[in-house]
């Protein structure tokens, strides 16, 4: 028999979690919830929203578990503080990940975690309480997700790296092995990180700009 889950959150997360909880997992997702200021509507994915103040009422924590399914907002601290309200809530924090990703650190995985399929997750890493990790992403050797950290797709996280909590590192960052992210940091789009980066700090690289020659000017396509 399943467990039954609780999806916090009624948004574009919340849905992929209904479809990845549903389809590839030991849990059948029973209702959303959110706050009652969000309570937009009776029903999500079919299913009924419930405001989070009286969900316990109604799907108790004996013999629910919970799942927030929220994204980055406000460097992942929304999704920290609803987290940390289900726990304060007596539930059963599920995690997903996917039957897909390659999984080698013997289950050293946190609660609330959300990860995506094609991760390569290596022996000797630590994946910290309520970490999202997008499709294809590599987490090497003997490194530690801090909680409460958002990463994108196809990041390289090289072995011995130190990634403080809440940070955020977008799509196809590489963090060369043996050094430390500072908590909340963000690593922008493509960064290549090859030192210890400060706390609170945000590391981009310039877009790419439009070339001078238009697209009919060019002879070799």
């Amino acid at each position: 028999m399943k467990k039954r889950l609780i999806v916090f959150g009624t948004g574009d997360i919340a849905q992929i979690a209904h479809l990845y909880f549903s389809t590839d997992s030991d849990y059948e997702v029973v209702a959303f919830t959110v706050d009652e200021a969000y309570l937009s509507g009776p029903e999500f994915c079919g299913l009924p929203v419930i405001p989070f103040e009286s969900v316990t009422k109604i799907y108790p924590p004996s013999d629910h578990a919970m799942f927030v399914a929220l994204s980055y907002t406000k460097l992942n601290a929304l999704r920290r503080q609803k987290y940390e309200a289900a726990k304060a809530s007596n539930y059963a924090i599920a995690s997903y990940v996917s039957s897909r990703a390659t999984v080698l650190n013997d289950g050293h995985i946190g609660e609330n975690c959300f990860i995506f399929e094609d991760n390569t997750i290596q022996p000797f890493s630590r994946i910290g309480d309520n970490v999202t990790l997008w499709s294809g992403n590599h987490i090497g050797h003997h490194s530690t997700i801090g909680s409460h950290t958002f990463i994108a797709s196809h990041v390289v996280v090289s072995g011995g790296v130190e990634i403080g909590e809440q940070c955020f590192i977008g799509v196809n960052a590489t963090l060369r092995d043996h050094i430390k992210i500072g908590a909340r940091c963000v690593i922008g789009a493509g960064a290549l990180i090859l030192s210890d980066t400060e706390a609170e700090g945000v590391y981009v690289t310039q877009a790419t700009e439009r070339s001078k020659v238009p697209s009919t000017k060019l002879r070799k396509i």
